[in-house]
Protein backbone atom coordinates (compact mmCIF):
# COMPACT_ATOMS: atom_id res chain seq x y z
CA UNK A 1 0.00 0.00 0.00
CA UNK A 2 1.30 3.43 -0.97
CA UNK A 3 1.25 6.30 1.58
CA UNK A 4 -1.59 8.78 1.19
CA UNK A 5 -3.04 11.83 2.93
CA UNK A 6 -6.33 11.83 4.77
CA UNK A 7 -8.96 14.48 5.51
CA UNK A 8 -12.38 14.11 7.11
CA UNK A 9 -14.83 16.51 5.47
CA UNK A 10 -17.32 18.13 7.84
CA UNK A 11 -19.50 19.70 5.13
CA UNK A 12 -20.15 19.10 1.46
CA UNK A 13 -18.48 22.42 0.68
CA UNK A 14 -15.44 21.22 2.61
CA UNK A 15 -15.28 18.03 0.55
CA UNK A 16 -15.60 19.97 -2.71
CA UNK A 17 -12.81 22.31 -1.66
CA UNK A 18 -10.53 19.36 -0.93
CA UNK A 19 -11.33 17.84 -4.32
CA UNK A 20 -10.37 21.13 -5.97
CA UNK A 21 -7.10 21.41 -4.02
CA UNK A 22 -6.02 17.79 -4.49
CA UNK A 23 -7.11 16.57 -7.95
CA UNK A 24 -5.68 13.08 -7.32
CA UNK A 25 -7.66 12.64 -4.09
CA UNK A 26 -10.42 10.04 -3.86
CA UNK A 27 -13.59 9.99 -1.77
CA UNK A 28 -14.19 7.33 0.86
CA UNK A 29 -17.26 6.58 2.98
CA UNK A 30 -17.91 2.89 3.70
CA UNK A 31 -14.64 1.87 2.05
CA UNK A 32 -15.62 -1.77 1.52
CA UNK A 33 -14.32 -1.81 -2.06
CA UNK A 34 -11.67 0.88 -1.87
CA UNK A 35 -9.76 -0.55 1.09
CA UNK A 36 -9.22 -3.81 -0.79
CA UNK A 37 -7.89 -1.94 -3.81
CA UNK A 38 -5.58 0.14 -1.61
CA UNK A 39 -4.26 -2.91 0.21
CA UNK A 40 -3.55 -4.68 -3.07
CA UNK A 41 -1.89 -1.54 -4.57
CA UNK A 42 -4.43 -1.50 -7.40
CA UNK A 43 -5.04 2.20 -6.71
CA UNK A 44 -2.71 4.78 -5.15
CA UNK A 45 -4.54 8.08 -4.53
CA UNK A 46 -2.68 11.11 -3.26
CA UNK A 47 -5.24 11.47 -0.47
CA UNK A 48 -8.54 10.13 0.80
CA UNK A 49 -11.37 12.53 1.62
CA UNK A 50 -13.70 10.92 4.15
CA UNK A 51 -17.33 11.93 3.51
CA UNK A 52 -18.86 9.30 5.76
CA UNK A 53 -19.75 11.93 8.34
CA UNK A 54 -21.65 14.22 5.97
CA UNK A 55 -25.42 14.57 6.11
CA UNK A 56 -25.97 12.38 3.07
CA UNK A 57 -27.76 9.52 4.82
CA UNK A 58 -31.32 8.34 4.92
CA UNK A 59 -34.32 7.88 2.64
CA UNK A 60 -37.06 10.47 2.25
CA UNK A 61 -39.91 11.64 0.04
CA UNK A 62 -38.76 13.89 -2.80
CA UNK A 63 -40.63 15.32 -5.81
CA UNK A 64 -43.17 12.51 -5.91
CA UNK A 65 -40.53 9.85 -5.53
CA UNK A 66 -37.83 8.95 -3.02
CA UNK A 67 -34.42 10.46 -2.45
CA UNK A 68 -31.65 8.22 -1.10
CA UNK A 69 -28.54 9.82 0.36
CA UNK A 70 -25.24 8.79 -1.20
CA UNK A 71 -23.85 7.86 2.22
CA UNK A 72 -26.89 5.73 3.16
CA UNK A 73 -25.92 2.18 4.07
CA UNK A 74 -27.13 -0.55 1.71
CA UNK A 75 -28.74 -2.47 4.56
CA UNK A 76 -30.68 0.59 5.72
CA UNK A 77 -32.05 1.24 2.24
CA UNK A 78 -32.98 -2.43 1.74
CA UNK A 79 -34.88 -2.43 5.04
CA UNK A 80 -36.63 0.91 4.52
CA UNK A 81 -40.42 0.50 4.53
CA UNK A 82 -40.98 2.92 1.66
CA UNK A 83 -38.38 1.23 -0.53
CA UNK A 84 -39.77 -2.22 0.21
CA UNK A 85 -43.35 -1.13 -0.53
CA UNK A 86 -42.83 1.09 -3.59
CA UNK A 87 -39.59 -0.18 -5.11
CA UNK A 88 -39.34 -3.89 -4.25
CA UNK A 89 -36.93 -4.56 -7.12
CA UNK A 90 -34.43 -2.23 -5.46
CA UNK A 91 -34.94 -3.80 -2.04
CA UNK A 92 -34.42 -7.26 -3.53
CA UNK A 93 -31.28 -6.21 -5.42
CA UNK A 94 -29.80 -4.72 -2.26
CA UNK A 95 -30.72 -7.73 -0.13
CA UNK A 96 -28.78 -9.95 -2.55
CA UNK A 97 -25.71 -7.70 -2.61
CA UNK A 98 -22.52 -9.08 -1.03
CA UNK A 99 -22.77 -10.21 2.62
CA UNK A 100 -24.71 -8.78 5.59
CA UNK A 101 -21.46 -7.41 6.99
CA UNK A 102 -20.70 -5.54 3.77
CA UNK A 103 -24.27 -4.25 3.44
CA UNK A 104 -24.07 -2.80 6.94
CA UNK A 105 -21.00 -0.80 5.97
CA UNK A 106 -21.16 -0.12 2.22
CA UNK A 107 -22.86 3.02 0.93
CA UNK A 108 -25.12 3.75 -2.02
CA UNK A 109 -22.66 6.15 -3.64
CA UNK A 110 -19.74 3.80 -3.17
CA UNK A 111 -21.69 0.89 -4.59
CA UNK A 112 -22.55 2.89 -7.71
CA UNK A 113 -18.89 3.82 -8.18
CA UNK A 114 -17.41 0.36 -7.76
CA UNK A 115 -14.65 -0.30 -10.24
CA UNK A 116 -15.56 -2.57 -13.14
CA UNK A 117 -13.20 -5.48 -12.86
CA UNK A 118 -12.21 -9.03 -13.66
CA UNK A 119 -9.58 -11.36 -12.18
CA UNK A 120 -6.75 -9.48 -13.87
CA UNK A 121 -7.75 -6.04 -12.58
CA UNK A 122 -6.78 -6.97 -9.01
CA UNK A 123 -3.60 -8.79 -10.09
CA UNK A 124 -0.99 -6.04 -10.27
CA UNK A 125 1.47 -8.50 -11.82
CA UNK A 126 -0.77 -8.77 -14.89
CA UNK A 127 -1.48 -6.14 -17.55
CA UNK A 128 -4.93 -4.54 -17.45
CA UNK A 129 -6.21 -1.72 -19.62
CA UNK A 130 -8.46 -0.45 -16.82
CA UNK A 131 -5.59 -0.29 -14.35
CA UNK A 132 -2.82 0.75 -16.75
CA UNK A 133 -4.21 2.13 -20.04
CA UNK A 134 -2.66 0.52 -23.10
CA UNK A 135 -1.05 -2.37 -21.20
CA UNK A 136 -3.34 -5.00 -22.72
CA UNK A 137 -6.22 -7.27 -21.74
CA UNK A 138 -5.13 -10.82 -20.88
CA UNK A 139 -8.79 -11.79 -20.35
CA UNK A 140 -9.27 -11.83 -24.12
CA UNK A 141 -7.36 -15.12 -24.31
CA UNK A 142 -7.13 -16.08 -20.63
CA UNK A 143 -9.62 -16.50 -17.78
CA UNK A 144 -12.85 -14.89 -18.96
CA UNK A 145 -15.65 -17.27 -18.06
CA UNK A 146 -17.37 -14.70 -15.81
CA UNK A 147 -16.80 -11.74 -18.11
CA UNK A 148 -19.24 -9.78 -20.28
CA UNK A 149 -20.99 -11.42 -23.21
CA UNK A 150 -22.50 -8.14 -24.40
CA UNK A 151 -21.09 -4.62 -24.20
CA UNK A 152 -17.41 -5.48 -24.00
CA UNK A 153 -14.67 -4.48 -26.39
CA UNK A 154 -11.28 -5.68 -27.56
CA UNK A 155 -9.79 -3.53 -24.79
CA UNK A 156 -11.88 -4.93 -21.92
CA UNK A 157 -14.64 -7.44 -21.28
CA UNK A 158 -14.94 -7.08 -17.49
CA UNK A 159 -18.40 -6.90 -15.92
CA UNK A 160 -19.76 -4.14 -13.71
CA UNK A 161 -20.60 -5.63 -10.27
CA UNK A 162 -23.47 -3.52 -8.85
CA UNK A 163 -26.87 -5.23 -8.56
CA UNK A 164 -28.28 -2.01 -7.15
CA UNK A 165 -27.33 0.03 -10.21
CA UNK A 166 -29.20 -2.39 -12.48
CA UNK A 167 -32.35 -1.97 -10.39
CA UNK A 168 -31.97 1.83 -10.40
CA UNK A 169 -31.64 1.87 -14.20
CA UNK A 170 -34.84 -0.18 -14.47
CA UNK A 171 -36.55 2.39 -12.22
CA UNK A 172 -35.32 5.33 -14.36
CA UNK A 173 -33.53 6.72 -11.31
CA UNK A 174 -31.36 9.83 -11.35
CA UNK A 175 -28.36 10.88 -9.30
CA UNK A 176 -27.80 14.35 -7.87
CA UNK A 177 -24.31 15.73 -8.40
CA UNK A 178 -22.52 18.64 -6.75
CA UNK A 179 -19.30 20.36 -7.76
CA UNK A 180 -17.68 23.76 -7.38
CA UNK A 181 -19.49 24.67 -10.63
CA UNK A 182 -22.92 23.91 -9.16
CA UNK A 183 -25.47 21.09 -9.15
CA UNK A 184 -26.78 18.87 -11.93
CA UNK A 185 -28.75 15.66 -12.40
CA UNK A 186 -27.83 12.59 -14.38
CA UNK A 187 -29.77 9.44 -15.15
CA UNK A 188 -28.19 6.39 -13.55
CA UNK A 189 -28.35 4.83 -17.02
CA UNK A 190 -25.90 7.53 -18.21
CA UNK A 191 -23.45 7.23 -15.33
CA UNK A 192 -21.24 4.43 -16.60
CA UNK A 193 -19.31 4.27 -19.87
CA UNK A 194 -19.00 1.31 -22.19
CA UNK A 195 -15.35 0.19 -22.35
CA UNK A 196 -14.67 1.03 -26.00
CA UNK A 197 -11.03 1.91 -26.60
CA UNK A 198 -10.65 3.65 -23.20
CA UNK A 199 -11.88 1.28 -20.46
CA UNK A 200 -10.02 3.30 -17.82
CA UNK A 201 -12.74 5.97 -18.23
CA UNK A 202 -15.55 4.31 -16.28
CA UNK A 203 -18.07 7.10 -15.61
CA UNK A 204 -19.38 10.34 -17.05
CA UNK A 205 -18.72 12.26 -13.84
CA UNK A 206 -16.93 15.56 -14.32
CA UNK A 207 -13.72 16.28 -12.38
CA UNK A 208 -14.50 17.17 -8.78
CA UNK A 209 -18.14 16.03 -8.78
CA UNK A 210 -19.64 14.33 -5.74
CA UNK A 211 -22.81 12.24 -5.69
CA UNK A 212 -25.30 13.51 -3.12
Amino acid sequence: MQPFGYAAATTLADALAWRARVPDAMLIAGGTDMLQLLRESVIAPAALIDIGGLDLHGVGEHEGGVRIGAAAKLADVADDRTIRARYPVLAQALAETASPQVRNRATVGGNLLQRTRCLYFRDVASPCNRRIPGSGCPAQEGENRINAILGGSAACSATYPSDMATALVALDAEIMLQSSDGARRMAVADLHCAPGDAPEVETNLRPGEIIE
